[in-house]
């Protein structure tokens, strides 16, 4: 059996396949190459920075969307709405100026008058940018000029619903297939696989709705498994085939609720967590059986960010957004409460070494030690005016953030 302390390493190398291609120090997708918020590139980040905060490389304005950033092969991925357009713009990383431009059009309208721009970050893989926006539309774009290689509605396709918020599930791709959350109500298309070269479908499976949480892939007893918190509970599926391993629900009570945090998968247990007074849980799994080891409301509910793992102990955000979150450590196997920093704030963690990287919404960049013992802040800066929601990414040492109104990127190193 795989022990939980095993399980960053065991993940880093078995997804090599993913990132082919892409250095370490490269953050290719939504929570980084090994979409778990860990930072394994080698550049060293500096112990602390002057008052007014880490030196600014480059900033641009940009449109509406909560879609952070993806940066690979020293170029910066942007996706955002400017008028009646999705953007994808691929950016120099040095000096933030635009290399190639993709527009699409587009007639999202946001229910609730929120931001109505993209919300999945882009996936860099295989030479190509993957990006799925508000509307559902899944594209894939050429790497090196923005040429569009292929594009499905997958809303229209697979009679997709709007749901509350649009699409918002970052695709993965997983060597050949590009593996969606579509929430297709056309025959079990609750969860698909496309090639990732062409578009076609290579599977579907489930009936259930999407959420705007983004899959994780692992190996999990001797199996590439894709593992998902869709809008109606945990779902682990063979990658290749798109057989069902496990599954179980988990859910809240009512509909207006938001399941967003991505899945991590440690050895073989798997954290989920959500607000909405459905909480947090861990699984162990054992074959094709999921087996809970602890559930609870009051330990780490995360609304919108996904918490980080190192050495036993989970950290992340807890409680509704608008609530005023407190930030947390909690043991994985037990869901034991190590500490709590109360009316923390709502915000997005990273996990850079033995160091937690914290971008708030209010815009300051937080560094803490990663201990389970206390919550010791070496550093706060303010980086950008609030508001910022969008995950931020680190590549090479450079953190990029987005607000509102602008892309920033910072020099960390």
């Amino acid at each position: 059996m795989t022990s939980p302390r095993s399980g960053p390493l065991l993940v880093a190398v078995l997804l090599a396949s993913l990132v082919a291609g892409v250095s370490a120090e490269d953050w290719p997708q939504i929570l980084g190459p090994t979409r778990d918020g860990v930072y394994r590139g080698t550049t060293r980040l500096a112990a602390s920075f002057p008052e007014n905060g880490p030196p600014t490389v480059w900033t641009k304005k940009v449109g509406e969307g909560f879609a952070g950033p993806a940066v690979a092969a020293g170029r910066v991925f942007l996706f955002h709405r400017i008028g009646r357009d999705e953007i994808v713009e691929a950016l120099d990383a040095e000096t933030g100026a635009t290399i190639w431009l993709h527009r699409s059009p587009t007639a999202y309208r946001d229910d609730f008058g929120f931001d109505e721009g993209p919300r999945a970050v882009p996936v860099i893989a295989g030479g190509r940018v993957h990006t799925y926006g508000a509307e559902g539309v899944l594209t894939a774009l050429d790497q090196a000029t923005g040429k569009v290689i292929w594009s499905v509605d997958v809303m229209e396709r697979f009679d997709v619903p709007k749901g509350y918020f649009g699409a918002a599930g970052s695709p993965l791709v997983e060597g050949s297939r590009i593996i969606l959350n579509a929430g297709g109500q056309a025959g079990d298309t609750g969860i698909i696989a496309l090639s990732a070269a062409t578009g076609t479908v290579l599977w579907t499976a489930t009936t259930h709705e999407a959420s705007y949480s983004s899959p994780a892939i692992a190996t999990i007893g001797g199996a590439r498994t894709a593992v998902f918190l869709t809008r109606e509970g945990v779902v682990g599926l063979d990658s290749a085939s798109g057989r069902v391993r496990f599954q179980q629900r988990w859910r809240a009570r009512f509909a207006a609720s938001v399941n967003a945090a991505t899945p991590l998968v440690i050895g073989n247990l798997i954290f989920v967590s959500a607000s909405y007074e459905t909480g947090a849980a861990a699984y162990r799994v054992t074959g094709d059986t999921l087996a809970p080891l602890w559930s609870s409301d009051d330990a780490l509910s995360n609304h919108y960010a996904t918490s980080v793992y190192r050495d036993g102990t989970l950290y992340g955000f807890h409680g509704r957004q608008e609530f005023g979150q407190s930030f947390r450590a909690v043991d994985l196997e037990t869901g034991t409460v190590r500490w709590s920093a109360e009316r923390f704030g709502a915000g997005t963690v990273m996990l850079v070494g033995d160091r937690l990287l914290i971008v708030t919404e209010g815009g300051d960049l937080v560094l803490a030690p990663a201990s389970p013992k206390a919550f010791t802040p070496s550093v706060r800066r303010t980086l950008l005016p609030a508001t910022v929601r969008a995950y931020p990414a680190l590549a090479d040492g450079i953190l990029y953030v987005r607000n509102e109104g602008t892309l920033t990127a910072f020099d960390l190193r």
